[in-house]
């Protein structure tokens, strides 16, 4: 095992209660483009329309110039989130709550603050734990109410676990579909929410830096296809939970699947070998 950096977490826990705010327009190209990535058939959205339900992960991105991006392709360190000094960087899940619809020509503006940091003790090393509250508006009020979860990893640990010989059963899905994860897909979502994370799109980094053995599906993205799942089968949820539970790389269909539950849906996307990558629940 490599050494790790040194994590001081109490300098770390002064970023609790840090705030910023940015603020984006709902545009008929930005849910045009991101139907097109989801290969979702949809009428020609218009001015006033209800956005797909995870237009606000492509609203506002950081935008910092070249010469302020990391080696990975991330904005370097510091700013508004923590400077953790744990390398390797990915969205371990959230929870949504839906308040109301987000419409085509909406200033939308996300107001987001700093709720907690906390260092834990893995298997191989130490994981620090952001997490992060979104409150996104328009002019009506209150639209989503969101918790985004980071963690921190050291450099070791980028590389996926062993795969086990037989994947564990998993629930039996009543929906199903199949979407392959190829380089474009992975290209076209980066480039509609602005992600530069060179794992999503340059192999040679991914696999040789961070020891993947592929292009890694973003997060994000998997939790956009179960929402569009949900929306789909039975419009805006009122809250939508999604963690990830493996990695998912690119060069075989994964799998969005959906099944009833006592509250509404359980979801959850499976990769090639059957092995659940991200898992999630909506209620309505």
């Amino acid at each position: 095992m490599t050494d790790q950096p040194a994590v001081d977490i109490e300098d770390l826990r002064k970023a609790i209660g840090r705030e910023s705010s940015a603020s984006d327009i709902v545009t008929v190209q930005q849910c045009l483009a991101l139907n097109a990535t989801l290969d979702k058939d949809a009428p020609p959205p218009q001015p006033g329309d209800a956005a797909p339900l995870s237009i606000h992960w492509c609203l506002a991105p950081p935008t910092v110039p070249m010469r302020a991006i990391g080696a990975d392709g991330h904005p370097q360190r510091g700013g508004f989130l923590p400077a953790v000094p744990l390398p390797r960087r990915m969205w371990a899940g959230g929870r949504l709550e839906f308040l109301d619809p987000i419409r085509i020509g909406d200033r939308v503006t996300r107001l987001s603050r700093i709720e907690d940091v906390r260092l834990k003790q893995g298997s191989t090393g130490p994981l620090c734990f952001v997490t992060v509250r979104h409150q996104v508006s328009t002019p009506r009020g209150p639209a989503i109410n969101e918790r985004q979860d980071i963690v921190y990893r050291g450099a070791e640990t980028g590389a996926a676990p062993a795969k086990p010989a037989v994947p564990p059963p998993g629930p039996r899905a009543e929906w199903s579909r199949s979407v392959m994860a190829d380089p474009v897909l992975l290209f076209r979502y980066s480039a509609l929410t602005f992600n530069g994370h060179r794992i999503h799109y340059d192999r040679a980094y991914a696999t040789g830096e961070e020891g993947y053995p592929g292009l890694v599906v973003h997060g994000p993205l998997q939790a956009t296809l179960l929402l569009t799942l949900a929306g789909e089968l039975r419009g805006m949820p009122k809250t939508f939970d999604f963690r990830g539970t493996s990695p998912l790389f690119d060069g075989a269909a994964l799998t969005v699947n959906a099944a009833p539950s006592e509250a509404g849906l359980e979801l959850w996307i499976a990769g090639a070998d059957g092995r659940t990558t991200m898992s999630g629940s909506a209620t309505w």
